[in-house]
Formats: C-alpha cells, structure tokens, sequence
C-alpha cells in the first residue's frame, strides 16, 4: 500500500532540518520571490540548493512556492527562475495563477502542485488542471470529507493533497483584500497585516445600538477570527478517501511547532498503516502545548458553525515553551544546547524526541561556553547563550517547560 505523504513547512534550514528529523516525508518552502510568506525567512538560491541536497541525502522532497497571483512587471521573470529551481532538482513547484503555470509548464520538466490559492472545489476544476499537466492539486480547505472522496473518485490519476493543522484564513483560501485596503500590505502578495484577528465593534445597519451576543460584549469581538485547524481526532477518515498528502501549514511558526506537530501526525499516520490507528488523547495534548487559536474541525464535516470561530480572543495560547535545541556533544560527551527561553537549575523540563512520550527530567549543572570554551557555572541560562549540560541528549532533541 502506498503510504500518505506527510508535508510540513520549512520557513528556513533549521525548521527544514527539525521537520524532517521529526517525521515529515516532504517540505515545502519559499525562495525569495514569488511565494506567499513574504515575513518568513525564506530561502535564498543558494539555500534551495542546499535543502534540495539535504532533503534528498534523507530520501525526502522538496516544494518550492510559486504561489503569487501575478502582476505583468513579474510574469517576465518567473520563467528563469523557473529555470533555477529545476537546476536545483526541487521536486515540484506549488503554483496558483494560470499563467505562471504556463510559464513554467512551457520552460521547464518540473512538476507543478496546484496551490489552494486556486480554490478547487469540485472534480471537474481538478480534472481540468490534471488535464493541463498538473502533477498534484492542494485542494481548497472548504470541502467535506464526502466531496474530497468524490474527487478521488473522479479523478483518480491526480495527486491529492489537503490541509490537517494549522492557520485558517477567514477568507475562500485565503483570497483576501483585507489587509491589502486597510493596511497595504497584499496578503496576495505574502504580506498579510491578518486584519480578520483584530479586535472590532460589530454594527449592524437595521438595528442601531444593538448587537448579537454571541458574537460582541462590551469589549468588542473577534468576529473574523478563525479558529486553527485540528484533525488528529478523525484522521483515519480523511487517509480512508485515498488523498496522497496531508499538509502542515505554518512557515512562520517556531521549530518547537513544526517538530512537534509533525511528531503527532507522523505517529498517527504510522499507527493507520499498522492497522492500529485510534486517537489517542496524548495526541491533543501535545498539540496543545504549541501556539495555537483554540482549535476546529475545519469543513470536514460540512460547513462549521459559531465553534469553528475564536470571538473572544486573538491571542495564542499553548501550554509549553521551547527551553533550548541540541545542538551537538562536547568533547566530555555532554550536551551542547541553544538556549531558547529562560531555564534554571532545578527547573522541571521534558525532552521531546522523534518518537516516545517526553521524557522528565531536572536540569542540571549548567556551563556558559562561548566559541567552543567553559566560561564557568551559571544558576540561570537566558535566550542565546551556549551551554554544557551532563545530559545524555541528541542533537537536535527539543527541551520544553510547562508554562
């Protein structure tokens, strides 16, 4: 049986390097133009080559973004960099706009992903994009379980691929002029201000001095603001419509999210295929523990109601920080850590790895080093220092602490 994709994001080489160590199959990522996380870190060319070569010495893959809707000044220029990707050896690009599509399809042997920017919602917009040579279609995330497996079955020789966790745009796919008119900043440009998580006044015209109280108090309300996307619960059902890879949004989020999210995900898809898949509710609690809006089940089951909507809040909430990441062994054979957040000696942690429950532990003596040399024991550890710990750790282990 040919086993689901796992694809998680990669918005520069240390969150590639986590995601993979973590679990994911694939990763998918932006170069410095044409993609839609203008704010991520994104990948320079030579960046790309060199993830291109990593992912590849892991037997992984690697997805470009070329996901801009664009404007006449850059339709000229996709085609060479067009050119540069496929010299790269990445596996395939995700597109959005018909004529970079063609652009690219005209200029080079790469296999094209259809963006959810291009919002297919039915079989027959997903067989015309397959008939156009698409390789893979990243379905809209308004679609059900039943109209995902009857695109299955209608077009059974496309790839694909649908959303499981992360972020979700109050607008179809994420088409949306918001921050563009209030702000300027195009969100279909990779800038978005993310004017749906504000805080507003809602009035409505036919009834002045009124408001509906599931939605505003005297504070105000979060009317726009989503709720993030969850899916462990019921993921056996979406692997059971036969889509070829189940995707992680979040470029922008931290390494601690991207590991261990994909950790949860990786376990579950793992647990479908040896025939023994049932939620487990440790799963939740480890999503939990990263930043997140609360959490919904998306359209899967048909259109979500007031509880797919946050109407209180903006804010993140997690249960865990990030303390610090393995960065290597000293020459003593102990653990070198980046630290992240503060720690102390004798503070509680847990060491999260690819596999296994957290692992408590006590931290321990701890030594500032700087350029490879012992500074001298420290009582407490602040973001960016180096330190030795007598911990038998690997690298790239993550450290948290309950918050």
């Amino acid at each position: 049986m040919k086993k689901v994709e796992l694809l998680s994001p990669a918005g520069n080489m240390e969150k590639l390097k986590m995601v993979f160590r973590y679990g994911a199959d694939a990763a998918y990522l932006g170069g410095k133009f044409f993609n839609l996380r203008a704010l991520a870190g994104n990948f320079s060319n030579e960046e790309i080559i060199e993830a291109v070569n990593y992912a590849h010495s892991l037997g992984k893959k690697i997805y470009v973004t070329l996901n801009i809707i664009a404007h006449n000044n850059e339709i000229d220029k996709v085609a060479d960099y067009a050119k540069f990707l496929e010299s790269a050896g990445v596996d395939a690009v995700i597109v959005a706009d018909l004529g970079v599509f063609k652009v690219v399809r005209e200029n080079t042997n790469l296999d094209i992903n259809v963006s959810t920017q291009a919002s297919n919602t039915n079989w027959m917009s997903v067989k015309v994009w397959k008939d156009m040579g698409a390789k893979r279609i990243i379905l809209a995330r308004e679609l059900s379980l039943k109209e995902i497996r009857e695109i299955k079955d209608k077009v059974p020789d496309v790839e694909l691929e649908v959303f499981v966790h992360g972020a979700m745009c109050m607008s179809i796919s994420g088409r949306c002029l918001l921050s563009n008119y209030l702000t300027g900043r195009d969100a279909n440009r990779g800038a978005c201000a993310q004017p749906c998580r504000w805080k507003y006044h809602l009035v409505e015209e036919n009834r002045p001095g009124e408001y509906y109280p599931i939605y505003e108090d005297e504070r105000g309300t979060f009317i726009m603001n989503s709720r993030d996307l969850c899916t462990i619960d019921f993921l056996d059902q979406i692997l059971d419509t036969g889509v070829d890879s189940l995707k992680i949004e979040g470029r922008m989020k931290g390494i601690y999210y991207g590991a261990m999210v994909t950790k949860v995900y990786r376990e579950a898809i793992d647990k479908y295929y040896e025939g023994k898949f049932e939620y487990d509710p440790k799963w939740m609690d480890m999503l939990n523990s990263v930043s997140n809006r609360k959490y919904t089940k998306g359209f899967f089951f048909g259109n979500p109601g007031p509880e797919g909507q946050n109407y209180d809040s903006s804010s993140y909430n997690k249960t865990h920080d990030i303390v610090a990441k393995v960065i290597g062994k000293s020459k003593d054979n102990k653990s070198i850590l980046e630290v992240r957040s503060k720690v102390k000696v004798g503070d509680e942690i847990e060491v999260i790895k690819p596999k296994g429950d957290p692992i408590k532990m006590i931290m321990p003596e701890m030594i500032k080093m700087r350029k490879g040399q012992e500074e001298g024991k420290i009582e407490i550890a602040n973001p960016n220092m180096i330190i030795k710990v007598d911990l038998d750790l690997e690298e790239m282990d993550i450290l948290r602490k309950k918050l």
